[in-house]
């Protein structure tokens, strides 16, 4: 009998990738795809409802606004995902987002530096403090709510205080609109003019599902959060794992800020605080487990496009924006408990 030379990583690598290789009636017909599924019906019958409810739904317009609104939720959203498959939380997404904003206006309006400074900028900011949130979890073991609570408050605090409570225009900064308001797409089909926040959204999304389905970083995703103490046991880095998990969702949070800062023309300190909830939202609606271990990009996709396309719904129909707010507030806890069920009949 030959001794077993894998290593820790190896083991742990292999418990996470045996799932992934199961049988074909599993992969196809399990709750994660039932899920995908029922959420995907369930955005086609919202398009058709609201569809026949009011024309102006069906305008191209509209349905460009829909896009728009969905690139930066989207993007939020994929970020969180990979936090709550950890079983953890990330409340801070919404004012990291801003936060990397305001540290783009201030390299680009401030600065006067070049547009590839300020869109690294952002992209940094958020990385770092990703970082920061994951040290504080995995280092120093405070619970995900709680640090993110934390570094929620403390990066709408740094926003106002860099921005000098005020908005940062990128009037100067010839074509930043372009990231998010031009249609690339648009200039090679022009029949479909698809703005560019929503061709990153889409490019982030495959990128994301690469990452989670191909890699050992998705791997170890899901791993921790179907069993955190079992992947340590085995000799993992656990701590550098989760601290790089949460510095990649702080590194999109960072394009999602690039996004809306695009779309607005601006940088706006005080925005940012409730992003976070629409998110996660979108993540629970998609089928991520708030216990973790479970979870997909395409379900968080649809997910956000679910809660865009019940807003602008609601809204062309002048429902009142506290109603447009219970019935998104139903769709959560709809969506939390039929998780609650699945875990109960696993």
């Amino acid at each position: 009998m030959e001794p077993n030379t894998a290593t820790p990583t190896e083991h742990a690598a292999a418990a996470v990738q045996a799932p992934a290789g199961g049988a074909l009636p599993t992969r196809f017909f399990g709750y994660e795809t039932r899920h995908k599924l029922l959420a995907f019906a369930s955005l086609i019958l919202l398009l058709m409802f609201f569809s026949f409810a009011s024309p102006a739904f069906a305008q191209m317009e509209n349905i460009l606004g829909i896009l728009q609104a969905t690139a930066v939720n989207g993007v939020l959203g994929v970020a969180s995902t990979f936090v709550i498959i950890t079983g953890g939380i990330d409340l801070s997404v919404g004012t990291l987002m801003t936060f990397c904003a305001v540290m783009c206006g201030v390299f680009l309006t401030d600065w006067h530096l070049p547009m590839w400074t300020g869109v690294l900028a952002a992209i940094g900011t958020g990385a770092l403090s990703g970082a920061i949130s994951g040290s504080l979890i995995a280092k120093l073991k405070l619970p995900p709510f709680i640090a993110t609570l934390g570094m929620m408050w403390l990066l709408k605090g740094l926003s106002l205080i860099v921005s000098g409570v005020k908005p940062i225009y990128f009037n100067d900064t010839e074509n930043f609109y372009m990231i998010s308001q031009a249609s690339l797409i648009g200039y090679v089909v022009p029949s479909v003019p698809v703005p560019n926040g929503v061709l990153i959204l889409f490019v982030i999304a495959v990128g994301a599902a690469f990452a989670l389905n191909r890699t050992l970083l998705g791997r170890y995703t899901y791993v921790l959060g179907g069993n955190e103490e079992a992947v340590r046991v085995s000799g993992v880095n656990v701590v550098l794992w989760k601290t790089g998990i949460y510095c990649l969702c702080g590194s999109i949070c960072g394009v999602a800020g690039l996004i809306i800062a695009s779309r607005l023309n601006s940088a706006q300190p005080a925005l940012g605080q409730g992003y976070e909830l629409e998110a996660i939202a979108a993540c629970v609606i998609g089928g991520t487990s708030l216990s973790g271990g479970t979870g997909s990009i395409l379900g968080t996709i649809i997910g956000a496009f679910i809660m865009s396309v019940l807003t602008n719904g609601l809204r062309i129909m002048s429902v009142a924006q506290e109603w447009q707010t219970v019935a998104t507030g139903v769709i959560i806890i709809l969506a939390v408990y039929a998780d609650i069920l699945r875990r109960q009949r696993a």
